[in-house]
C-alpha cells in the first residue's frame, strides 16, 4: 500500500521521502489547489529525492476548462517535466458541461507516453462521477484521485467504494482530501484503496521579525507570514498504518486496487 505526498518545496519532498512516502506530487500555489511547478523547483526536487516525483500540469487556478492557448501550455509543461526527471504528471481536462473532456485528455496522455498519468480532482467537479470514471479509464489514464466527489474524502468514502468498484482493476482509484493518520485505516477498510494522497502539512513559523502591518502582496491578509511545510512525523504515521494494513491484507488474502 502507497502513500502520496502533496508537496511544494524541496523541504517538503524531502520530509515525505524521509516519513516512507512512496512518492510526491509536485506543485505550485496550493492556495489554488495546485499549478504547474516552476522548472526550477522540479529540478532541484528531482535531485534531493531519489522516490517517484508526479509533476502537476495545471497552468492557472480556478476552473479545468482551458482556453487553446492554455492547452498548448499543458502540452509544453508534460514534455518539460519528462525532460527533468518526472516519474510520471497529474492532471485533469472537462468540458463547458463540467465533463471529462475525453478527446484533450487522452492527446495529454498520449503525449505523456511512458509517463504514468493521474486525472486529479477535477473529477470531483463533474455532475456525474461514475460516468466521469469511464471517461477516464477511456482516456488511458492510469489513476484517479478522488475524494467521491465531496469536499474530503471521509464525507465521499462511499462514493470512493463505489468508483473503486465499477473500476475493476481497469484504473487505480486513489482518495485523497483530508486523508490523515485519524482516518487513512477507515478509508481503506470503507473503499479497498490502496493509493492514498495527502498534504500531511503542518504551518510553520516565518523567521520574519519586522511585519509589515495594512500590507499584504495578495488577497489573503498576513498570508507573507504563513508558511506550510509536510511534517515527516505525519507522513511516517501513515505509512506505518499502510503497512500494518497491507500486512493484514497479504494475511486475509484481501487485494486493493494496484
Amino acid at each position: 500500500m502507497d502513500l502520496e505526498v502533496c508537496i511544494d518545496s524541496v523541504e517538503s519532498a524531502i520530509a515525505a521521502e524521509r516519513g516512507g512516502a512512496s512518492r510526491v506530487e509536485l506543485c505550485s500555489d496550493l492556495l489554488e489547489g495546485g499549478i504547474t511547478p516552476g522548472a526550477g523547483l522540479i529540478a532541484s526536487v528531482r535531485r534531493h529525492i531519489a522516490i517517484d516525483l508526479f509533476v502537476m500540469i495545471r497552468p492557472r487556478g480556478g476552473d479545468f476548462c482551458y482556453t487553446g492557448p492554455e492547452f498548448e501550455v499543458m502540452q509544453e509543461e508534460i514534455g518539460q517535466a519528462r525532460r527533468l526527471g518526472a516519474n510520471g504528471v497529474v492532471l485533469g481536462v472537462l468540458d463547458e458541461e463540467g465533463c471529462v473532456d475525453l478527446g484533450r485528455t487522452r492527446q495529454l496522455v498520449d503525449l505523456a507516453v511512458t509517463l504514468p498519468v493521474t486525472f486529479h480532482r477535477a473529477i470531483d467537479m463533474t455532475p456525474d462521477i461514475m460516468a466521469a470514471l469511464e471517461a477516464v479509464i477511456a482516456t488511458g489514464a492510469s489513476r484517479v484521485l478522488t475524494s467521491g466527489g465531496e469536499p474530503d474524502a471521509s464525507l465521499g468514502k462511499g462514493a470512493i467504494a463505489r468508483l473503486f468498484e465499477a473500476a475493476k482493476g481497469r484504473i487505480s482509484i486513489m482518495p485523497g482530501g483530508g486523508v490523515s493518520a485519524e482516518n487513512i485505516a477507515g478509508l481503506a477498510e470503507a473503499t479497498g484503496a490502496s493509493e492514498f494522497h495527502s498534504s500531511a502539512r503542518r504551518e510553520i513559523s516565518s523567521p520574519m521579525r519586522f511585519r509589515k502591518q495594512g500590507m499584504a502582496m495578495g488577497d489573503i491578509q498576513d498570508r507573507e507570514y504563513e508558511r506550510f511545510r509536510v511534517c515527516e512525523e505525519r507522513v511516517r504515521a501513515m505509512v506505518c498504518t499502510l503497512e500494518k494494513l497491507s500486512a493484514e491484507r497479504a494475511a486475509g488474502g484481501i487485494t486493493g486496487n494496484s
